[in-house]
């Protein structure tokens, strides 16, 4: 899924949730949750569309309708050492794409 097809959705009102998933790095990924199933989100050239920060994921997303976002936060020890799917589930928060608090 495009950014286009993102706010084809969102204002469709068909997106239950955003993920900003954090990667080692400092880098972040986005994740749509449509009718139970998650959908990277993908950038012109069709790889995920990798972003620097919060800030920069807000700016991106400016355009959409309220839509319920997550930051998830991967178990890092786990991502540090290499180590395969941990049964401990992923940290996730409410994040705002509208406030930065």
């Amino acid at each position: 899924m495009n950014l286009q097809q993102l706010s084809g959705f969102a204002d469709a009102g068909r997106i239950d949730e955003l993920n900003l998933v954090s990667l080692e790095g400092g880098i972040y990924v986005l994740q749509a949750l449509m009718e139970g199933k998650l959908h990277p989100l993908l950038d012109e050239q069709g790889h995920n569309l990798c972003l620097r920060s919060t800030t920069h994921a807000r700016e991106v997303l400016q355009h959409l309708p309220e839509i319920p976002c997550l930051l998830v936060q991967k178990v890092v020890h786990d991502e540090m050492c290499g180590l395969g799917n941990s049964a401990d589930a992923p940290l996730k928060l409410p994040f705002s794409i509208r406030s930065t608090w």
